[in-house]
């Protein structure tokens, strides 16, 4: 089994409830709670689950947009120990974010307008530890550019005149472009055509089987997950309530959320249904009672540890123990 470069370990990231200048500041938002999980060399980490579960603020932490309330982020680059990231100093920090890059739901929001595709893509090269002069990354940015599907000649022109799929090319080379050991992809196929968002998931393995990169691939669509995933962890509410590998997790799926996605993804059932209730205080039982149809009076009083089941199958749920 392949080592970890990036383990999550206990992580809990709370935030005040704002709803604007008459709020209430003594409510908290408990987002993430006691998720931990670790995304294999070379492999993909998946994380779905339905909209406001937590899978976007579990990504940030990893890079410390957000600083997590509780809980330690270790890196482990090839051929050295783990570290704790929450000690790096600003340099070290900014180190670490060459390594591990974000590619955002939205490109079109996320590439700045009033650039050229050259500039969007080499702006944080050009303040990197990797900046070897403008010859340089011009040279580098032809051959990422090209990478990722699209020419050279494409350098100089705006973003606003490429598809929704190219502006996501574009995105995704200008993670590229810094070499990084770890790309986050947070729902970067969900605002996309199904013809589309094929065709950037087979960049994406490409780019992970050429590369030898890691991934942590956000998404809400189990089909997507478990074609391009190695390992799924299901979330609900900040908690993470199954893990298992991508590929038996359709046949063995065990807590009834996530065989609610799956039925969902079937037609069989709408999983939207019901908005993911926000979790204003620590949880003291299964965060999925209010919807389980299997429902017991220990589920709601008792929150069950996150228990192996089997090698690599994970389950947090009293009513399959």
């Amino acid at each position: 089994m392949n080592d970890g470069i990036i383990e999550a370990q206990h992580l809990y990231k709370t935030f005040d409830l704002e709803a604007g200048f008459f709020a209430k500041h003594d409510k908290t938002v408990y987002a993430v709670n006691d998720v931990s999980f670790t995304i294999e060399r070379g492999k993909t980490y998946g994380l779905v689950g339905e909209s406001g579960c937590g899978k976007t603020t579990t990504a940030r932490l990893l890079v410390e947009m957000y600083k997590p309330t509780s809980g330690t982020v270790l890196y482990t680059p090839a051929g050295e120990n783990a570290q704790n990231i929450g000690t790096y100093s600003r340099r070290g920090m900014r180190s670490y974010r060459e390594r591990v890059k974000y590619i955002f739901q939205d490109p079109a929001r996320s590439l700045n307008p009033r650039m050229n595709v050259y500039k969007v893509i080499t702006a944080g090269l050009r303040y990197s530890s990797r900046w070897r002069g403008s010859a340089a990354a011009k040279e580098l940015a032809a051959e990422i550019i090209s990478e990722v599907g699209l020419s050279e000649a494409d350098l100089y022109r705006r973003p606003s005149e490429f598809s929704g799929g190219q502006r996501q090319r574009i995105s995704i080379a200008r993670g590229l472009i810094m070499e990084p050991d770890v790309m986050i992809c947070d729902e970067v196929v969900s605002a996309l055509d199904v013809s589309i968002q094929g065709q950037i998931i087979n960049l994406l393995d490409d780019l992970r089987r050429k590369r030898g990169l890691s991934f942590l691939f956000i998404t809400h669509d189990l089909k997507v997950a478990c074609y391009f995933c190695d390992t799924i962890g299901v979330m609900y509410r900040g908690v993470l309530v199954e893990e298992a590998p991508a590929g038996d997790l359709y046949r063995t799926a065990l807590h009834p959320y996530t065989k609610l996605l799956f039925d969902g993804e079937a037609g069989k059932g709408a999983v939207s249904n019901l908005e993911v209730k926000t979790t204003l205080s620590i949880e003291q039982g299964c965060p999925f009672a209010h919807r389980c149809q299997y429902v017991q009076n220990k589920c709601r009083s008792e929150l069950p540890e996150f228990t192996a089941k089997e090698t690599g199958h994970k389950v947090r749920c009293w009513v399959v123990r």
